[in-house]
C-alpha cells in the first residue's frame, strides 16, 4: 500500500515518466511537467530519493535501477491508457 500512496501523490507518475527518458537537470525536469510548483517537485523528488526510486549525480536526477524496474511495470500502462481515452472520447462524441 506504500508504493500506491507514493505513486498516487501528485506528479510523481509524471517524473518518473519524464525520468524514463534519461537524466534531467530540476529546471529541465520541472520544463518537462510544465505546471509543477517548484516546491511540489521538491518535494517529490526528495520522496523518491528516499524510496531508492531516484537519485541524483551532480548532472541532473535519474531513475536508479529499482526506479527503472518499476517504469518497466507502469510503461505497459501509457498505451492502454490512450485506448481507454480513445474509447471514452468515442462514446462521448457518440452520446451526442
Amino acid at each position: 500500500m506504500a508504493l500506491f500512496d507514493l505513486l498516487g501523490r501528485s506528479w510523481t507518475l509524471g517524473i518518473i515518466w519524464q525520468l524514463s527518458q534519461g537524466n534531467l537537470t530540476f529546471r529541465q525536469l520541472q520544463e518537462q511537467c510544465e505546471s509543477v510548483s517548484p516546491t511540489v517537485l521538491n518535494k517529490r523528488l526528495k520522496e523518491l530519493k528516499e524510496c531508492a526510486l531516484v537519485d541524483h549525480d551532480g548532472k541532473g536526477y535519474l531513475l536508479t535501477d529499482l526506479g527503472q524496474e518499476l517504469f518497466a511495470l507502469l510503461s505497459p500502462f501509457g498505451a492502454w491508457s490512450q485506448k481507454w481515452s480513445r474509447t471514452v472520447t468515442e462514446k462521448i462524441e457518440d452520446g451526442k
